[in-house]
């Protein structure tokens, strides 16, 4: 694992090839509660996250990450496993949430899309 301050990815090495995950990205996936919910059905859409950094990431044991991002989110912990699925199926996942904004109105830089 690297982290690229510059460029705000995270630089994930597997036996199948390396892998760069926006700190975007992985942001508005967080495993965490917040953004998940407590239940299925509850997850909360991330928005405004497009500049979001990441400041620090710490081991926690050999199974997981806890990523510090510049926003003061902290909490969820990414396991390997989900950053492996996150990583293989990183053009799904980012398709759906593009298409979740759009069904909100909403937008990556936080505000709300006119229509009309």
């Amino acid at each position: 694992m690297k982290l690229h301050l510059k460029s705000r990815t995270l630089e994930l090495f597997y036996p199948d090839g390396s892998f760069e995950l926006t700190a975007e990205f992985l942001r508005v996936h967080s495993p965490s509660a917040e953004v998940r919910g407590h239940g299925i059905g509850q997850g909360v859409l991330q928005t405004g996250k497009k500049l979001v950094g990441i400041k620090q990431v710490v081991p926690a044991g050999n199974y997981a990450l806890k990523i510090v991002f510049d926003d003061g989110h902290d909490s969820g912990l990414y396991t390997w496993e989900y950053l492996y699925d996150l990583a293989h199926d990183q053009e799904r996942y980012w398709q759906e949430y593009l298409r979740q904004l759009e069904q909100a109105g909403a937008s990556r830089d936080g505000g709300m899309i006119a229509r009309g």
